[in-house]
């Protein structure tokens, strides 16, 4: 979809510099960071009193890869205030709500997005902007978002202020692919408001896709999402089916990714992490069997884990176990919905005594139930059992492999005579 040329309509130009940046996440951070290095004076607000005050401190905690000389650039700068108060919001130009939509008993729970509309509605004013982020389902933008802001501001979506939908496209620990160089889907409820919503991320990314409505968005974001859910869901199966088979699971996934077309290599894991794709129900059957299948990864390793503690001799509970990375994601701090964590919490309820290394994620945020430790040769030799969780780089797997009397690796990163594999 093309977009024509209208200086009036897009922000970021002129005296149109105010933005405002809703969650001060693994999305919202970088966000707003990025703006503030584009030379738009940001407000980041956050409810979380104790993220706000590490932001401020100049410290990310793990959040969003953001190193923490970046922060302090940003910080020093002046454009970046890190807040918990929307009253900093009053004057915005852009508002981007990207607060976290979590799922409860397999429904998206859309009430952050309301309340962060509620609070945001009574600072709009005539042509400024407002884009919603947050990884939800499509229709959210127009049928929940916009009535709120119509009805807190008194003014109207497409005429008084512009609204759009930007689905989010984070890759925690990925340093080739990041927001400045991520192409930007964007949308808006009409032309001008595609205008706005276009403007302002043109300032801060390289390239924009531009589609017809928020629903378009909004769908683009659920596909690619369900992609990643149903394609990590299928290789977890074959990793279940295929080992009494003899059959290498992992050997097989590298020998298909030599097609060169039609194919895109997933490797199994002991779960997925990050967003779940809002998936409304009964629209996608088999997104949600995938979301089944991913969701009992978690509870198949700790099995798998006391099948292999039993045949040594020794039983789960009391047994001291050792687990490599706690976020969803490699070389990333990312906890959100990570079956790391979800098999942590596991081998505690069924009594083991849980070590973990986790060299990314903020301390703080991490259970109060595992011992946080540093990875050595004496901790690794100390535990019953290892079990890499997450495939950080910085571990040291020929260390492990070598001194661990029993590893059960969940992300094909160790080899040796006491490795067992997912």
């Amino acid at each position: 979809m093309a977009v024509t040329e209208d200086h009036e309509a897009r922000p970021g130009t002129g005296d149109r510099q105010h933005v405002v940046v809703v969650g001060q996440g693994h999305v919202g951070l970088p966000l707003a960071l990025r703006a503030a290095e584009a030379g738009f004076t940001v407000t980041g607000i956050d409810t979380d009193e104790q993220r706000v005050k590490r932001l401020t401190a100049g410290e990310a905690g793990g959040v969003g890869d953001v190193p923490a000389e970046r922060l302090t650039a940003a910080l020093a700068s002046g454009r970046y205030l890190p807040t918990t108060d929307y009253a900093d919001a009053a004057g915005f130009d852009v508002c981007v709500i990207t607060v976290p939509v979590p799922v409860r008993d397999g429904v998206p729970d859309r009430g952050p997005i309301e309340a962060a509309g509620r609070a945001i509605a009574p600072h709009l004013r005539p042509r400024a902007t407002v884009i919603l982020e947050s990884t939800t389902a499509p229709g959210t933008t127009e049928d929940l978002l916009r009535p709120v802001l119509e009805e807190g501001s008194g003014l109207t979506a497409g005429s008084a202020f512009h609204l759009g939908y930007s689905p989010e496209r984070t890759d925690p620990g990925n340093t080739r692919w990041r927001l400045e160089n991520t192409p930007k889907v964007v949308s808006g409820v009409n032309v001008r408001s595609l205008l706005a919503v276009d403007g302002f991320y043109a300032r801060i990314v390289r390239n924009t896709v531009p589609v017809s409505s928020p629903r378009t968005a909004e769908l683009t974001k659920l596909i690619e999402d369900t992609f990643r859910q149903v394609n990590i869901a299928l290789v977890n199966e074959l990793a279940t089916v295929t080992g009494p088979l003899g059959a290498d699971v992992h050997e097989a996934i590298e020998a298909a990714a030599t097609k060169p077309y039609g194919f895109l290599p997933f490797h199994p894991g002991p779960g997925v992490g990050g967003h779940r794709p809002p998936v409304p129900q009964g629209l996608l059957r088999f997104a949600a069997l995938a979301q089944e299948v991913n969701d009992a990864m978690p509870e198949r390793v700790v099995d798998r884990i006391a099948a292999g503690l039993d045949v040594r001799e020794k039983a789960l509970a009391g047994a001291r176990v050792l687990l490599l990375g706690l976020a969803y994601k490699r070389n990333s701090g990312d906890l959100r919905e990570s079956p790391a964590l979800a098999v942590a919490a596991l081998l505690t309820a069924r009594g083991a005594r849980v070590h973990a290394v986790e060299p990314y994620a903020d301390p703080a945020r991490l259970p109060a139930d595992v011992l946080c430790v540093e990875l050595t040769e004496q901790e690794a030799a100390a535990a019953d059992v290892v079990v890499v969780t997450t495939d950080h780089d910085t571990f040291d797997y020929t260390m492990v492999a070598r001194a661990a009397t029993y590893v059960f690796d969940t992300r094909d990163r160790c080899r040796g005579e006491s490795v067992e594999r997912l």
